[in-house]
């Protein structure tokens, strides 16, 4: 037994060693297994940049309203009086003064300039009142200051500030007709909220004419996670045609949206992949033809097929491993914690930063010995099967 393993181990060693002599067939196998690892990395760290970034937007301690049916708060609409009787809702926390701590906000669309591409595109502005500012989990303001109440000043988000052209704090801003002045840049730890302008909200229901209504209404909960009295509040109240969640639920279903991110970076790097697997059999036969006489031999003085067989798979999975390694280096490289936007669920602007995890890298390197063990496989199984007569003789 301690023969036939050694005769595996002198073949795969001077198969190894012999990557040399076919070192540009060699190089082209490893260049296309890289390519596939680091394409399909990309579109997993774009994926979870995006669902970290949502994440870690939501809080189980605050409840978000909306009207029922929404899809998102941009299509919610809510009026004054709606909003008067929710906030005498139960399991709402009270303040100091025992007054419900809530935030009614609106949610508009304006138009900003992408820095890398110089293309207009939609940037969600959220109408808040300075007490919505406290049920924001880690904010705070970097540089300048809030926006005073009944003047048109504006607060960016710092993801925006990154990706779009012209809202330094100083910065005059026109979004129709009307004038915005940005007064400060705040942050909420990498979370959504910082793809977002914030004005004072009854500025920005008259600058938009909005009426005195609202999208959407934040509530701070005096159980966290426990939405159930307010739910039941709104199911008692027949005027009330409204859905309650937690804000992590809410920003998870936003979320759901993008999940295909990854099943078509998944998609894309099989068909890819099938193009480094033909040129990983393409490789590997070449290699079983160029050894033909030294496999030959080896079986002349007693090696077994095995010994053939796991030789030439040996060196198809190292090709492999080689090219995963060098493609999720490339794609850590040039695209962890790379800032990007794309469109969220309220067709506005979602800037969020492409991450790398242990568990994308392992998924990398599956998909590498996949195509190594695939490519190898065949080649062989030719190896091992070849006569050692035709073998010696040079043809097949």
């Amino acid at each position: 037994m301690a023969g036939f393993f050694s005769q595996i181990w002198t073949v795969i060693v001077m198969n190894i060693l012999s990557l040399p002599r076919r070192a540009w067939m060699s190089l082209a196998a490893v260049f296309a297994v890289a390519v596939v690892v680091a394409v399909l990395l990309a579109f997993l760290a774009m994926a979870k940049g995006f669902e970290k970034t949502l994440a870690g937007t939501g809080s189980d301690k605050v409840a978000i309203v909306t009207r029922v049916g929404s899809q998102s708060e941009l299509n919610s609409v809510l009026g004054r009086d709606t909003v008067n009787n929710l906030t005498t809702a139960p399991g709402i926390a009270p303040d100091a003064d025992g007054n419900p701590i809530y935030s009614s906000e609106l949610f508009v669309i304006v138009d900003g300039i992408k820095r890398n591409s110089q293309t207009q595109a939609n940037i969600p502005m959220r109408g808040i009142f300075l007490e919505g500012f406290d049920l924001r989990e880690n904010l705070t303001i970097v540089e300048g200051r809030a926006f005073e109440s009944g003047r048109n000043e504006i607060v960016v988000g710092k993801g925006v500030q990154q990706q779009f052209e012209g809202f330094d704090v100083g910065a005059e801003i026109r979004f129709g007709k009307t004038a915005w002045q940005v007064v400060g840049v705040f942050s909420t730890g990498g979370s959504a909220f910082e793809s977002e302008l914030w004005a004072d909200a009854p500025t920005v229901q008259s600058q938009f004419q909005r009426g005195s209504s609202f999208q959407t209404v934040r509530l701070l909960l005096a159980n966290a996670d426990d939405v159930t009295p307010i739910k039941e509040f709104i199911d008692n109240d027949p005027t009330l045609n409204l859905d309650v969640q937690t804000e992590a639920d809410y920003f998870a279903s936003q979320g759901e949206a993008l999940n295909g991110i990854a099943i078509f970076g998944w998609a894309i790097s099989i068909v890819m992949g099938l193009g480094a697997l033909a040129g990983a059999l393409n490789t590997m036969y070449t290699s079983v033809a160029a050894r033909a006489q030294e496999t030959a031999t080896l079986r002349a003085i007693g090696f077994s097929n095995t010994s053939a067989f796991a030789g030439t798979l040996a060196e198809s999975m190292v090709l492999s491993i080689v090219g995963g390694i060098v493609g999720a280096f490339a794609a850590w490289l040039f695209f962890d914690g790379f800032s990007a936007s794309t469109l969220g669920a309220t067709f506005t602007q979602v800037v969020f930063s492409f991450e790398l995890t242990p568990e994308l890298f392992a998924n990398g390197i599956q998909l590498a010995l996949a195509i190594g063990f695939i490519g190898g496989f065949f080649p062989a199984w030719r190896s091992a099967r070849v006569p050692v007569v035709t073998a010696f003789q040079g043809v097949e």
